[in-house]
């Protein structure tokens, strides 16, 4: 069973930072992508950034670009999503999401097969 466990949410000041963990078991992790997902109150779910964990391509959506790294311990299973100079637009709930076509996912996620529960992140001005 894919199972995907996020942590690191919380709340910070504006221009802060904050570090997302994406614990997954399942799966042959090196096979897939995790991608990191936010949807805030009102709005719909959008992708973050995205990592091919086999090659360690990565994507970042516009908003991330510059502020946010994406990163894999594949001896630990793990991405990691770094995010700094964070903004209050950037409050949402954080969830990360296997993808098993290496990278579709970030773009149409209906090929993402498994979801974490989430975590909050909430910047404060």
């Amino acid at each position: 069973e894919v199972q995907l466990v996020e942590s690191g949410g919380g709340l910070v000041q504006a221009g802060g930072s904050l570090r997302l963990s994406c614990a997954a078991s399942g799966f042959t992790f090196v096979d897939y992508a995790i991608g990191w997902f936010r949807q805030a109150p009102g709005k719909e779910r959008e992708v973050v950034s995205c990592i091919n964990i086999g090659d360690g391509t990565t994507y970042y959506a516009d908003s991330a670009q510059g502020r946010f790294t994406i990163s894999s311990d594949n001896a630990k299973s793990t991405v990691s999503l770094q995010m700094n100079s964070l903004k209050p637009e950037d409050t949402a709930v954080y969830y990360c999401a296997a993808d098993p076509s290496r990278g579709y996912g970030c773009y149409d996620t209906n090929a993402l097969d498994a979801w974490g529960q989430g975590t909050q992140v909430t910047v404060s001005s």
